[in-house]
């Protein structure tokens, strides 16, 4: 078993490494790491139907897609990510329970109730404290989730707070639970950083054998490349969703109503319809062409209603109010 902690708070770069020690290394490997605020999706979501957009973009909150399922989570400096990686048989590799439980121990020892409950949480008093997701590669099995212990967990409810019904997919929806920080719990105030190192102490008990681990340079230098080809992708973080549906209908204080129903695959627009009382209605299937087969991304529709005059299509609507109604 090789440990470590991670050197950098960069979310892209922590997601990344993931996947790079589970596809390159034959090594079983445990390790922790923080992140800058950060909202993760799972691999099986619709991006734009699990996060709040405009609040992310106002923020600047890193939107990532990771390589497991499950649902989207908020990451911040107050928030202990962990992750395994283990060698085992086919069949046989997943364990939500076992492979958690060194966090379980830890807090035990801290005189915190946590325990393991339903399919892949962990909770105290209730409340849920650590969400947990695997992914399978070959005979690998890697298992990794948050720890809550010192989170804004106003700002994790405020980004996560979204419009579902604008979308209709079959991507994988989350499931907003009651949460809790750690620190709440503690008989005794700990910093973050001395929970880590419990942790890390725990995994070094149970594994006698176990060696620090140290990214080479060429470690880094190939995990960053997998952070530009991949995790600041918009390829990978919206247009891998599943294809969707996007319906929204827009009531504007001076009795203008706008719908906007797009039909997206693999992020593109294939099929748009513009309806309400604030069209040219002789126009606007024009407006429609120039909105299919785009990217049903901000930046795009922002340069496609920039670029054209929207007094042809719209009467009366300030652009603003049209890229917000498309979005």
């Amino acid at each position: 078993m090789k440990y470590f902690i991670s050197p950098t708070h960069h979310p892209e770069f922590n997601i990344a490494m993931e996947e790079y020690l589970l596809k390159n290394y034959e090594e079983d490997f445990f390790f922790l790491y923080q992140n800058t605020p950060s909202l993760i999706v799972g691999k099986h979501q619709n991006t734009l139907a699990e996060i709040n957009t405009e609040l992310s973009k106002k923020d600047k909150v890193s939107v990532i897609r990771r390589l497991s399922g499950g649902g989207t989570v908020y990451h911040d400096l107050g928030n202990l990510n962990y992750c395994l990686i283990l060698k085992g048989e086919k069949g046989k590799l997943i364990n939500f329970k076992e492979y958690s439980q060194p966090i379980i121990d830890v807090l035990q020892k801290l005189g915190v109730n946590a325990k393991f409950e339903g399919k892949s949480d962990l909770t105290i008093e209730g409340k849920k404290f650590s969400g947990n997701a695997s992914h399978i590669y070959k005979n690998k099995v890697m298992q990794h989730g948050t720890m809550l212990f010192s989170s804004d967990l106003k700002r994790l409810n405020q980004l996560l707070k979204v419009k579902p019904l604008q979308f209709q997919d079959r991507g994988v929806r989350s499931i907003r639970s009651r949460v809790t920080n750690i620190s709440e719990h503690l008989k005794e105030s700990i910093c973050i950083t001395d929970f880590q190192n419990k942790i890390i102490q725990e995994i070094q008990n149970r594994f006698p054998d176990s060696s620090q681990f140290h990214l080479s340079n060429t470690d880094q230098k190939k995990i960053e490349e997998l952070v530009t080809e991949k995790y600041q992708s918009w390829k990978w973080n919206y247009a891998y969703s599943p294809n969707y549906s996007f319906q929204k209908l827009n009531r504007f204080p001076d009795g203008k109503i706008l719908e906007v129903i797009l039909k997206i695959e693999k992020g593109i627009i294939k099929k748009a319809e513009i309806k309400g009382n604030c069209i040219v209605r002789e126009q606007i299937p024009f407006f429609c062409q120039k909105l299919e087969n785009q990217k049903h991304s901000e930046k795009t529709i922002n340069e496609i209603v920039t670029n054209n005059n929207m007094n042809s299509y719209f009467i009366n609507l300030s652009s603003e109010k049209i890229i917000s109604s498309l979005l």
